[in-house]
């Protein structure tokens, strides 16, 4: 159970960090939204998908290597947990910000 409020702590901290630099990202997302918010109905919802996982899987492999280590270190459950939700959070957010982009190649 710690391990988990660990992880939870950790990631909270961050956070706080990357607040200031989400923030502009976030408002900005959120206007391009607002924006083209007809043509973003016509973006296929499998396309997002796919892309989403396309990213996660790529994450799942790259993302133990920017910490020097391998998918073979991982033998603890919160390791697995960790770089899972940590690889469908990136999947996620490229879904996201390409939307729009994916959304403008629609004419």
């Amino acid at each position: 159970m710690y391990e988990i409020w660990l992880a939870m702590n950790i990631a909270f901290e961050i956070g706080l960090d990357l607040w200031p630099a989400l923030l502009p990202l976030a408002l900005v997302w959120a206007v391009v939204i607002l924006i083209n918010r007809k043509k973003l109905a016509l973006v296929n919802a499998t396309t997002l998908a796919a892309l989403a996982v396309l990213v996660a899987l790529a994450a799942v492999l790259a993302l133990p290597s920017l910490s020097n280590s391998t998918l073979a270190d991982m033998g603890y459950w919160v390791d697995w947990d960790a770089l899972l939700g940590m690889s469908a959070g990136l999947g996620v957010a490229a879904a996201v910000l390409l939307w729009p982009v994916l959304a403008l190649r629609k004419r």
